[in-house]
């Protein structure tokens, strides 16, 4: 899997990082069990700090999509990913209301925001940066 790191974008490298990784879970490039590599070794390989490996691990930790096990090792969660729950999805909602609210003062219409998210959806399936 390609991990692309955008060092000048208003993204935290970790949150970058992370999200690259739930892509690849999304595109089963990463399956339930699969071992990721340790927060020294994939810093190192990525050329970044190991606090921000660690950091984007408990994320993803934090949000149920990879286990922590000490002295074994990161795993994608080995049961698989359960569905969002209520509350997640609220939690989803509330992030991207300021973005949507943002698009309507843009003038974008409803249309043009629904393929916009289609887009999206396809670009992250297909591996599209």
């Amino acid at each position: 899997m390609f991990i692309e790191i955008k060092t000048n974008s208003s993204v935290p490298i970790y949150l970058q990082l992370a999200h690259q990784l739930i892509e690849g879970i999304v595109r089963g490039e990463l399956k339930p069990g699969d071992s990721l590599p340790s927060v020294r070794a994939f810093a190192s390989d990525l050329g970044m700090n190991m606090h921000t490996v660690n950091k984007a691990y408990h994320y993803l930790e934090e949000k149920e999509f990879i286990q922590i096990v000490a002295k074994s090792g990161v795993f994608i969660h080995p049961n698989g990913i359960s569905q969002a729950s209520e509350i997640e999805k609220q939690q989803l909602k509330e992030q991207m209301r300021p973005l949507l609210a943002e698009g309507l003062v843009l003038k974008l219409s409803e249309e043009e925001m629904v393929k916009m998210l289609h887009e999206l959806v396809q670009d992250i399936k297909e591996g599209k940066p």
